[in-house]
């Protein structure tokens, strides 16, 4: 059986876990979130990295850094996981769906703008499948309306949008590291701050609400509550895994990009064809292979060659139930014009196994099913 996904193993990470045990100090902040702070913020060059339990925490915290309250609103696609909506929905806020542009799954930055009302206070892109949404239109729209931008960057860490870092052009972003990501600290997170405003409040509400951080730095001379917060940061132990991916983050994303074009290639005759439809990479988008989807005619279609992979030992999955057509959709948020392209390109999306360590035979076995699916006499 081929799974979906095999969390990666860095070969340090159980030398880093032991030498966290050997220390005693298993809490957050210790040395190795420390280095991983470090290592964010150069990489990305950001001025404020902070990791964080998750990356629906770090979504939660840039709702309240944000100052999200009761009445005012948030401009979303409708495809994407549950916590880019949950964040704010937790503030009181009414979420405002917009359409995707099919060739991306990002949303369509042109439907935004006749989205925003009098009660708007952010834009929050979702960069699909390591593909950056159009920022550049996206932070104009955002300028002009005197917006935020949180960027959910959750599948996009190694990606770039002209150049730069996917992640560093809006207020704030988020990404995972849950164990379905290329790099993983089994679940985490960390929000980024893109804004020197937010990074004394963050450290706050990131550690219950008190001043902690500054007291560990003999800011002041004791610490105590000051503002609203939670436990947002994880672990040593965690931090120690993340970190021993980060040292090898290039190479993860070099294999598998390897592996993302060879699908690609492999299944190309299929589009040729006109069995199958393949990703489309905008030419200011350098992704990091993070998602390989095949797009087929309709959802059975879709639910036929899943249960063929599933038959000859291979495991392909669907990804978002839009959000607007959920209980909690129709509950806290709204769709804002039509509903051209999410649920329909929602219902065609297949993904196919993508994880380091697959190996090219693998990718060579599940394209010939594939291949076989479509060109077998099925009467």
């Amino acid at each position: 059986m081929i799974p979906f996904n095999v969390p990666f193993e860095s070969e340090k990470q159980r030398e880093y876990l032991s030498e966290v045990f050997l220390s005693k100090k298993f809490s957050g902040d210790g040395s190795f979130t420390k280095k991983c702070h470090s290592w964010l913020e150069q990489a990305l060059g950001a001025p404020k990295v902070l990791l964080t339990t998750s990356c629906s925490h770090a979504l939660e915290m840039s709702a309240i850094l944000a100052d999200i309250k009761p009445g005012d609103e948030v401009i979303m696609p409708s495809f994407t996981f549950v916590s880019t909506a949950n964040a704010f929905v937790l503030r009181g806020a009414t979420i405002v769906f917009v359409d995707i542009n099919p060739v991306t799954m990002n949303i369509d930055e042109t439907k935004i703008e006749s989205a925003i009302t009098p009660q708007t206070r952010a834009i929050v892109p979702v960069h699909y499948g390591g593909v950056s949404c159009d920022m550049d239109a996206i932070l104009s729209i955002a300028k002009k309306h005197n917006l935020l931008v949180i960027e959910d960057a959750a599948q996009c860490f190694g990606s770039y949008y002209k150049g730069q870092p996917v992640g560093v052009l809006g207020d704030m972003s988020c990404f995972s590291f849950h164990e379905t990501k290329n790099i993983h600290s089994g679940e985490g997170g960390a929000l980024v701050l893109n804004t020197e405003k937010f990074t004394q409040r963050a450290e706050i509400i990131r550690e219950k609400g008190t001043n902690r951080s500054m007291f560990l730095r003999g800011q002041v001379d004791k610490y105590t509550w000051v503002d609203m917060g939670s436990s947002y940061l994880p672990s040593e132990l965690l931090a120690a895994v993340l970190y021993a991916q980060l040292e090898v983050g290039k190479e993860i994303t070099e294999g598998r990009l390897k592996t993302w074009n060879l699908y690609n290639d492999l299944l190309a005759e299929l589009e040729t064809a006109g069995f199958i439809e393949l990703p489309k990479i905008p030419a200011d988008c350098q992704h990091n292979g993070h998602i390989f989807f095949v797009k087929l005619q309709d959802i059975e279609a879709r639910q036929g060659l899943i249960d063929y992979l599933q038959a000859n030992g291979v495991s392909s999955v669907f990804h978002y139930i839009p959000l607007h057509s959920a209980i909690a959709g129709l509950k806290y948020g709204r769709f804002h014009g039509l509903d051209e392209h999410t649920t329909k390109e929602s219902e065609r999306l297949l993904r196919l196994p993508m994880f380091s360590g697959l190996e090219g035979k693998d990718v060579v076995r599940i394209t010939d099913l594939i291949k076989h699916y479509f060109k077998q006499d099925r009467g």
